[in-house]
């Protein structure tokens, strides 16, 4: 029996789960994708509190670019914005179980540019 894709994500997330944890000196960047935004969140897995987050239903986002893997960037540079400013520049990604292409690939490029270290 065939896959679905949701199940074939979830199957990757858990091996990459297995190697990826967020500590107070570098937390995970989770990343979630949906049909039309993404969002990203910087955790702690010890203590298992939401750092930071930002997607693209911001508020100063919207609007801003015309295709979806712009948008992902401009994200992935609020979210270092926003990490750098409480104290975090280097982070561990955790691409969720997608491929790294398209809109992920623009999000952890933006973030890049804006400063964090991965």
């Amino acid at each position: 029996m065939r896959q679905t894709k949701t199940q074939r994500r979830q199957r990757i997330q858990r091996r990459y789960k297995a190697t990826v944890y967020g500590t107070a000196e570098q937390p995970r960047m989770s990343v979630f994708r949906s049909n039309k935004e993404i969002y990203v969140q910087i955790i702690n897995d010890q203590t298992g509190e939401t750092l930071v987050s930002a997607s693209s239903r911001d508020k100063g986002l919207e609007g801003q670019s015309s295709n979806k893997v712009e948008q992902a960037g401009l994200v992935g540079k609020l979210i270092a914005e926003k990490a750098i400013k409480a104290g975090i520049d280097i982070i561990r990604f955790d691409r969720g179980g997608y491929l790294y292409h398209g809109r992920v690939k623009s999000l952890a490029d933006g973030a890049r540019e804006g400063g964090l270290k991965f």
